[in-house]
Order: C-alpha cells, then structure tokens, then sequence
C-alpha cells in the first residue's frame, strides 16, 4: 500500500521495513532509557553533546492506498544514527520550511504537501468538505514516515492551525507508529471558527484569497495569480477591501474559492453544518497531545478538544497525557510578548520549539524530563504577566463575581454615565444605540487579520458603544475561566447582533480587551433552528465569552462595552430576517440594552479567591 519512491542510503534501524512499536513501551504506558532501543537493534548512540548536522532530501515519495503520490521533504541529521519521526502536513507549501531545531535534537523531520497542494498530486479538498482523504492520508503517512532509512519507527505528529487539523483527522484511524501528537491552534468544530451562521470575513477572506485559492489556480493553469506573493499584492492595493464589503457572500467571485467555490457555496446555504465534529472521535483517540493556544486565538475553540480528550480519550494515557499551554497570543504568530500598546513582559515569548521538543523527547524517546509529572493546564496570567499550573480547565474553585449594569445617563462612550457595580439596581434602566451595519465598528486587528489583544481607545467617540465601567478596584481580581454576560435587550429589527467585550483600562487610560463574546439574535437557542424577535421584544441573552485570565489590579477599572458589530472579525448583521448570506439588503436597527429592576443584566466575573 506505501510505496517509498526517493530515500536516502541511511540504513533502517531495524535492518528491516517494519515499523518498530515495541521499541519502547509507551504505548502501554511504560518508560524504558532513552538509548535501550537503539543498543537492542544494533543502532550507534549518538552523543547528545554533540547537535547533529542537518540534511535534506527534497520531494521524497509514498504512495497513498489509492495511489496518489504525496511529497514531502525529510530534514535529517547527516549522520548513521536512528532517531524518531516527526510528521506535519500542511497546504501551505513545504518549500523552504526548516526545522533546524528539531533535528539538531535528534529527530528526523517529515514536511509533507498534502493531497492537491503544490508538490503533491491529487486534487486538494479543503476543511469545509466533510468528506476527505486527510485521514487516510495522515495514517498513510505516519506507517510511512515510520519505514524510513534511520527511523525508530516511533512517530509524532506536530503543527498549528490547518496543520492541526489534519493530526485530529487521523488521530482516530490509531496508526500504531503514532505515539504522541502536538496539534495546536485548532477548534473541534467549524462553527467554532467562523461567525454564527456566516464566515468570519476579515480572517477567511485572505485566507482563501491569497493562501489557500492561488495554488489552485496555478495547477489548473488557471487565469489569476498564481502564488501567495501576487495574491497579497493584489489584496493590499484594494481588492481586500472590495472584497470585505462585498455582499452577498453567496456571489462571491469564483476566483476567491476557485474550484472549491461550490463546497463553500453549499456550506453557506446551510451553516449550521458542522463538516469537522472532531470532538465526536474524540474516544478513538489513543494518544496524548500537546496543545499550545492563545488567549486572543480565533481558533482556540474554548479549549473544547481539551477538555473532551481528558474525559473521553480512549486510553487512560490519553486521558492523562493531555497539556495545554494558554498564553496572551492570537493565532499567528503564537508567542510574543509585544502587541501594538500592549506589552506582556519577557516571560509572555517562551521558546514554543523547545515546549514541542521536550515533549517528544518524553513520548519518543523515553527522557525522564518530567513531562509525565507536569501540571496538565499551564496558563499565562495577564496583568500579573505570569506564568501559572492548573490541575484543570476552567479551574473549578472560581467563584462568581457580579457586577451589574447601571446608568444615571447616557452610556454612549467612555465618557458616558454607565457603571458596574455590585449590587443589583432596584430601578429599571435603559441605554440605546443606533446600529448601522454601513458604518459597523471597526475591528482593531493585528497583522494579517489576526485577532490579538488592542487598547480600544481609538473607539472611544463612537456613539454605538455603551460603556459600563466600575470605579477603581480597591483590590485586585483575577478572573481565569469563562466571563458570562447576562443580558437584556431589545431592537427594532428581527435579527441582529449583540457584542460584548471585556476591558481592563489601567490608570494611565490604557484600555486593554481581555475577553469577547457575540450572539446573533436568531440563533440565541440554537444554531439549527433560528427563531426572530418582535420588534421591540425584551428578551434575554445569555452570551459565554472567550476563555482569559486576567489580574485587574488595584486601581484598575473593570469594564464591559455592549455594541452590535466588530467588523470585519464578524460579518455585519444585516438586521433582516432574510438569508444574510444571500441578500444584501442592509437596514438600521435602533437597540436597547435595559438594566436594574426586573431586566437586571450582569456581567459575571469567574473570580479565583
């Protein structure tokens, strides 16, 4: 079924072409010394003191079940010693990647195009098919990655994003060379990445734009550009921003998409469909995984792939194996201390390779370095701008902290009248904001259209914003887990959006977001099964934000805004109970956010004593 077409002259460890899993016991949970194996089978130690020099063979063939050839480039250390197998797989071109760290700590890395993408054959099915060969293909891979000259026949998986997916896709086929993942930066779910019942423009957009589509064009010779490069230039000079308002997304061009314009089309006509569901093989996974996600990462899925493998993973090492490492980082790049005003201090950029490194160096080759005794959630504490262990995710022994909406006057701006405090109001309230998805709140990006942590004050004269803040903490709080705002509306169109942010401003005015979280009013209940609101209907949304943890220090002020867009990180609501992806019909909402007495909405705090 694998075929090895291009190798190099480094003799198999094992003298042989089978894999070796019984080289060390890990798959029974058992550690053996790192340089058992390798004596057994005749292998030469290779003196750890001494980095080996790095080769790499080019476009090296296997042969998938269905005969599709796949090519990856295999980064080796230049010498006769037997080492683990590292695999990624990535649509994003292997040309050029080095993993010179890897190597020079004794690992022979794959880097390997997937089915379709550059140097590979085949025709490339993206992450909106539910149907795909990504998971055969990654066992394919693992079996062959396993055979290679110089391989132990130990195999671990690694990658971020996209990459990631492709290791939760093959993860429940179990290749038994596959010992141990590090699949980070990705959602069990779809829906998860983009927007409720939409795509998530700003992020989405230039990714099929100018990473995933050009590739596609240049195989089918095409008309367009034809690498990322000429995309990007062509994105930067306007066509981005044409792009971005364009409406309705059904009519996207075809060059967006290119021939897998009618998969996204399909899944547009039908977004409560989940095409991934990787937590729902989440039980035949026998492995454990290193995750390392960001705060501010679009696709940290709330921490579910986590939280479902340590109880449903299939094997008691893969339920105990999990670690998750949660820093203040948006999707790419992960580490950095560094974001536009915001500054993390030095222990924010830890040396994420060397995390990956240690980690296998456990699982592949039997080091006692206490990965098996490590706290399974490490957390990075904003504002205390520490590092931190948790036994679990959320931690368990937060309590709620309420803080409720209030307004002598108007809420509109930081300079408004709105106010958080502790005890409930007796007296009914409402603030009201004009929304107008032509003139949506803009989105503070990051490079590349990455969500990362902003100081919002350049919003600050927007009208469009209720501002809710408390007076300056007498003492710190630190909130770690999921912040949830209870929250009484009302508007005057059947569908809309509702946004809240969390902010810590700092005495200086600096006014750093810490958590975020939407609702589109017609999927309040459910995604499958929309329901409108009367115009002018009070109802109550319950809106879980994203994962954080933060130290609001003393003197800090806690602050909640409340708006209707965050554009273009979210599609616009278009405020009608049309088919948003198929209609662009645009109409103002006039909304209400009601607090005290009856409506009372709160912003509850999930407080660490």
């Amino acid at each position: 079924m694998l075929d090895v077409h291009r190798h190099s002259n480094v003799p198999n460890c094992s003298g042989s072409t089978r894999p070796l899993h019984d080289c060390a016991s890990f798959r029974a949970g058992l550690l053996t010394l790192a340089g058992w194996c390798l004596v057994a089978i005749g292998c030469p130690v290779v003196n750890a003191a001494d980095p080996p020099q790095i080769r790499v063979e080019q476009d090296v063939e296997a042969r998938m079940r269905d005969g599709v050839i796949l090519r990856a480039d295999v980064h080796r250390p230049a010498d006769d010693g037997c080492y683990p197998v590292l695999v990624t797989r990535t649509p994003y071109d292997k040309k050029g990647k080095t993993f010179d760290a890897y190597v020079k700590a004794g690992y022979i890395v794959v880097c390997q195009d997937v089915r379709g993408r550059y140097a590979s054959d085949g025709q490339f099915e993206s992450l909106v098919r539910e149907k795909t060969h990504d998971a055969e293909d990654g066992y394919d891979t693992v079996e062959w990655a396993a055979r290679l000259p110089g391989s132990t026949g130990k195999v671990g998986t690694f990658g971020v994003s996209y990459n990631a997916f492709l290791q939760w896709r093959l993860a429940p086929l179990r290749p038994p060379a596959l010992v141990a993942m590090a699949a980070q930066s990705v959602p069990a779910r779809y829906t998860d990445l983009e927007g409720p019942g939409t795509i998530r423009p700003g992020r989405r957009l230039i990714w099929w734009r100018t990473t995933i589509s050009p590739d596609m064009r240049r195989r089918r010779m095409s008309p367009g550009t034809h690498t990322p490069v000429e995309a990007r230039a062509l994105w930067d000079a306007g066509e981005g921003q044409n792009l971005l308002y364009f409406l309705p997304w059904l009519d996207l061009p075809e060059r967006v998409f290119d021939h897998e314009a009618p998969v996204v089309q399909a899944w547009l006509q039908h977004p409560d469909r989940d095409p991934w569901k990787l937590d729902e093989a989440c039980n035949q996974i026998s492995v454990p995984n290193l995750d390392i996600v960001g705060w501010f990462d679009h696709a940290n899925g709330d921490m579910r792939l986590y939280r479902t493998m340590i109880r449903e993973g299939q094997t008691e090492t893969a339920r105990r194996g999990q670690r998750i490492v949660i820093g203040p980082w948006p999707h790419w790049p992960r580490g950095g201390r560094r974001f536009g005003e915001v500054d993390f201090g030095s222990e924010a950029a830890p040396d994420l390779a060397a995390i990956d490194i240690r980690w296998f160096d456990y699982w592949l080759k039997g080091k006692a370095n206490g990965v098996d005794s490590d706290a399974p959630v490490r957390i990075f504490v904003m504002g205390a701008n520490r590092w931190r262990d948790e036994r679990e995710w959320p931690p368990a022994r937060a309590r709620p902290h309420e803080l409720y909406l209030t307004a002598s006057a108007a809420a509109n701006t930081p300079s408004g009248q709105g106010r958080l405090v502790r005890q409930a109001p007796k007296d009914a309230g409402q603030d009201r904001y004009r929304y107008d998805p032509r003139d949506p709140v803009p989105t503070l990006f990051g490079p590349g259209l990455f969500t990362a942590t902003a100081d919002q004050r350049p919003l600050a004269t927007r009208q469009d914003i209720l501002v809710y803040q408390s007076e300056p903490l007498a003492e710190a709080i630190e909130a770690t887990g999921n912040p949830r705002v209870e929250l009484f509306v009302s508007s005057t169109a059947p569908d809309t959006d509702f946004f809240v942010r969390l902010i810590d401003v700092a005495p200086d005015g600096l006014a750093r977001d810490v958590s975020s979280g939407m609702v589109r009013t017609r999927y309040r209940n459910s995604l499958e099964r929309p329901e409108m609101i009367a115009p002018g209907q009070v109802v109550r949304l319950d809106l879980r934000m994203t994962p954080t943890s933060n130290l609001f220090k003393a003197g800090h002020r806690v602050r909640l805004d409340v708006t209707s867009s965050d554009f273009p990180n979210y599609d616009r609501n278009h405020n009608t109970s049309l088919d948003q992806n198929a209609d662009a019909t645009l109409v103002v909402a006039e909304q209400t956010v009601f607090h005290g007495g009856p409506n009372a909405s709160k912003l509850i705090l999930p407080r660490i004593p």
